[in-house]
């Protein structure tokens, strides 16, 4: 389960980084009925909700935090007091003193997976962080740790130099796939942790060309990190995607949301998708794909050949403006 809708609104300035408002009472409802249905992974960060979204995680599995493996995030820093970012720091120092601040919100004595948040930073600093990561698995504080990021020479280095480095965490989904990074996770031996599953409810099937998203929250507003909505509303490039894949994903009863999961465990038996829950409802429908498991083969090899004519398409000068430009140094989630 992805946690990052459900921390609350938290923003940059004026630019909005959450999904707009939540209700605490309901997510705490949604965590504990996916505990309950067989999820065990919860992924957040420090920075969603400025701190809130690690808090309410916390009280969500008290009681039952042997039952889940946590992971959150580092990098960026924010002010709890005005749900503001307010940069990064990809310092050992502040690794030490954001570890310690993320154990006292979640309310735990460690962190099963601890990941890098700065999808963009240099490998030389990256590798800087190395031996802090090392001490503090010495230490029992985290277990393992991993990298958040899209980048393959990111993705390699982990891998390669860093012992206690498990996973990757990155955009795959049926909308997009990501063939380089999965094969640098089957070289290392990483979890392939699938940021995006649902193409930010892309996937889920409830949104069309007329939707329009509030201001207040991230996917309605324009952003060079944000790729699945342009200006409030679903980009229609990706609509193209959803409604070429959709009867194969939905072909032996699946929801659209259940096939887009089951595409994914059929892409790799390393992927772990974590789609994001704000609702008991929508855990209900996203947990009820384990009893499905990957799309059947046929099923599979047709979303690919519905999608192949879509996906070259993409790489032609005129679909380039809407083709994702290269992360930046605050990319976000």
């Amino acid at each position: 389960m992805g946690c990052w809708a459900i921390a609350g609104p938290w923003a940059e300035g004026g630019t909005p980084l959450g999904w707009g408002p939540v209700d605490d009472g309901e997510s705490i409802r949604a965590v504990r009925r996916a505990l309950d249905l067989g999820v065990t992974l919860f992924d957040t960060a420090d920075t969603y909700g400025a701190g809130h979204g690690e808090r309410l995680l916390g009280r969500a599995l008290a009681g039952r935090r042997d039952e889940a493996v946590i992971a959150t995030k580092w990098g960026y820093t924010f002010d709890e007091r005005t749900r503001q970012a307010t940069g990064t720091d990809a310092t050992p120092a502040y690794l030490r003193r954001a570890v310690r601040d993320s154990l006292r919100r979640l309310g735990t004595d460690r962190i099963d997976l601890y990941q890098l948040h700065l999808a963009d930073l240099p490998v030389p600093r990256a590798q800087a962080l190395v031996g802090a990561l090392e001490d503090l698995v010495a230490d029992g504080l985290v277990r393992a740790y991993g990298w958040s990021t899209d980048r393959v020479d990111r993705a390699t280095a982990l891998g390669r130099d860093a012992p206690h480095a498990a996973a990757v965490q990155h955009t795959l989904s049926v909308l997009r796939d990501a063939p380089d990074l999965l094969a640098v996770c089957d070289k290392y031996d990483l979890a392939s942790i699938n940021r995006g599953p649902l193409g930010m409810g892309l996937l889920t099937g409830k949104y069309t060309p007329a939707s329009t998203l509030p201001r207040d929250d991230v996917r309605g507003v324009t952003s060079g990190w944000l790729e699945w909505f342009r200006g409030g509303r679903p980009a229609p490039e990706w609509l193209r995607r959803v409604e070429a894949a959709r009867a194969a994903l939905t072909a032996d009863g699946r929801t659209l949301a259940q096939g887009a999961l089951g595409w994914l465990w059929a892409r790799s038996d390393r992927a772990v998708p974590i789609p994001g829950c704000r609702t008991v409802a929508q855990v209900e429908e996203n947990t009820a794909a384990l009893a499905r498991g990957p799309l059947e083969p046929d099923h599979f090899a047709e979303v690919e050949r519905q999608l192949a004519a879509l996906r070259a398409a993409a790489l032609r000068e005129v679909d380039r403006p809407y083709w994702p430009s290269p992360m930046l140094p605050t990319a976000r989630p």
